[in-house]
């Protein structure tokens, strides 16, 4: 006869096998979701990620998996938030693969800096949003390098 501390421990690898096996399931089923071509994605997901329609069978699985992630939490989103989204990926889908390098390097070095840096660079660009347009077209004609993306965001 099997001790009843035996069978706790049988139970615990039990439900320690089910929760790999379903972590490995789902992540098995979120892989193939990413190797998804455009034709076979859903109304939903061709209209939120529209901008990316002529490139999508051409992603990477990653990139892929986290425009799908997008396009999920998208319905959650406030009208603004959906607003952003959309204008973001129409500049995305518009840029040259040189251009979103650049743009993810500038990402990662703004993502490594203090909260502190963050928020100064934040509250210059608040600044720098606020001025006329002439005043902004003389700054990234005089300082091409400090403003560059400055039309992409």
């Amino acid at each position: 006869m099997v001790s009843f501390q035996a069978r706790l421990k049988l139970g615990a690898i039990f439900s320690a096998l089910l929760l790999v096996s379903g972590l490995m399931f789902n992540h098995a089923a979120f892989a193939d979701e990413a190797n998804v071509p455009w034709a076979q994605l859903n109304d939903g997901q061709r209209q939120i990620l529209n901008p990316l329609a002529s490139e999508w069978d051409t992603l990477r699985p990653w990139q892929r998996e986290k425009m799908l992630d997008i396009a999920r939490d998208y319905p959650k989103m406030s009208s603004k938030k959906q607003e952003l989204v959309q204008k973001r990926l129409s500049n995305w889908s518009r840029m040259t693969p040189y251009e979103r390098e650049n743009a993810r390097k500038s990402h990662q070095q703004f993502q490594s800096l203090s909260t502190d840096k963050k928020n100064e660079l934040r509250q210059k660009w608040l600044e720098y949003q606020k001025l006329p347009e002439s005043e902004r077209a003389k700054l990234r004609a005089d300082s091409p390098d400090t403003y560059r993306d400055a039309d992409l965001n």
